[in-house]
């Protein structure tokens, strides 16, 4: 028997994974042995398990963070993602970078998933040395969270 890996739909949220709908079966699925282990034994050993279809967005969870959890997801992906260019520190200047701390939505917005300014702001620096990090866009949240807390 050929075991096949089916989509699925991970949903991230405070750098957690959670994996919505997850079921494991092979062979056999539903029907149990004397031991109570659930699937058949016509699945290879060490195959991979056959993981469910994708979760449509209509069924998507939806998570709820305190302001707490927000600030501290904005954090680590502040560390993980920012802090190369910017201080370490959000209200002091950095290596390339200028502080960023008290930033608004539509600037992290431009300058994370476009590498531009929104209209009519004045840039702290001349420089256009930031790029695009569009795999931040579900975090821009979190990152606003984080750098508002600062000031």
């Amino acid at each position: 028997m050929r075991v096949k890996r089916q989509g699925f739909r991970w949903a991230s949220s405070l750098g957690t994974l959670f994996i919505l709908g997850f079921s494991v079966g092979c062979g056999d699925a539903g029907t149990t042995s004397e031991s109570g282990a659930q699937g058949g034994g016509n699945a290879a050993p060490g195959a991979a398990p056959i993981l469910p279809a994708a979760v449509p967005d209509e069924q998507t969870i939806p998570v709820v963070l305190t302001d707490e959890e927000l600030i501290e997801a904005g954090r680590s992906a502040y560390n993980a993602n920012c802090i190369a260019c910017h201080n370490i520190d959000a209200t002091k200047d950095g290596a390339l970078g200028p502080p960023i701390a008290g930033s608004s939505f539509a600037l992290l917005e431009a300058r994370v998933l476009r590498s531009e300014y929104p209209e009519g702001y004045a840039p702290k620096r001349p420089t256009r040395v930031m790029v695009a990090l569009p795999h931040l866009e579900a975090r821009l949240v979190e990152l606003e969270a984080y750098l508002n807390s600062l000031d």
